[in-house]
């Protein structure tokens, strides 16, 4: 991997954010049906923030959702990708944050439930090198201290080349798009004040303020 790639700003080079929902398995379950097709949605390119800038609810909202998830970000043009070689079409990873306004994704429009300025906060870009085994990777979240996310990326329903290959027979994946996988158990509120704290693996972590705008 070159120095080049090491330094990627997801941010600036992003041109789509593809959402998954309900996509990981709960361990509390016995039986996960996996036949439905991936539930989809999309955020605009200005959710994104990184390090340094503060998670901002609208005015208003009172308190918004947190979700902790694996971004896959695509590093060539995909159309029509089959599963064997869609890795073939990843260039690296970011630890992600889906924030949403509430878990009914039918009580809101779409659009302004999860595409709210600063609703999508990333971590440093993370080349594909580095990540031994995404099959197998942590994903944790804390709010205040409290953990909310405890999960791992084996307990995704759809993995990475099925998505990949799903979303590629419906639109072209570009360079820079990002596909956010989807979260495990544990989603719930923050609120003004709480401090959002999250990791995936040994690889990355993050730290966000959470403040409600006036």
């Amino acid at each position: 991997m070159s120095e080049e790639n090491e330094k990627i700003d997801v941010k600036s080079i992003c041109t789509n954010i593809i959402g998954i929902g309900r996509n990981y398995k709960d361990p509390s379950k016995e039986f996960i049906p996996t036949n439905e097709d991936p539930f989809i949605f999309a955020k605009p390119i200005r959710s994104i923030i990184t390090e340094g800038s503060s998670i901002q609810i609208p005015k208003g909202w009172g308190s918004i959702i947190h979700e902790v998830e694996l971004g896959v970000v695509i590093g060539k043009t995909a159309k029509f990708v089959k599963e064997d070689s869609a890795m073939d079409y990843v260039l690296g990873y970011v630890l992600a944050l889906d924030m949403g306004r509430c878990l009914d994704l039918t009580k809101y429009p779409i659009l302004l439930h999860k595409g709210f300025d600063t609703a999508c906060p990333i971590s440093d870009f993370i080349p594909k090198s580095k990540v031994k085994d995404v099959n197998n990777l942590s994903l944790k979240l804390t709010v205040n201290g409290e953990i909310r996310h405890d999960g791992n990326t084996r307990d995704l329903i759809h993995g990475i080349p099925k998505l990949i290959s799903y979303l590629s027979s419906y639109f072209t994946l570009e360079y820079g798009d990002l596909i956010l996988t989807g979260t495990p158990i544990g989603i719930s509120t923050v609120k003004h004040g709480d401090l959002i704290e999250a990791s995936l693996a040994d690889l990355a972590k993050v730290k966000f303020p959470v403040i409600e705008l006036q």
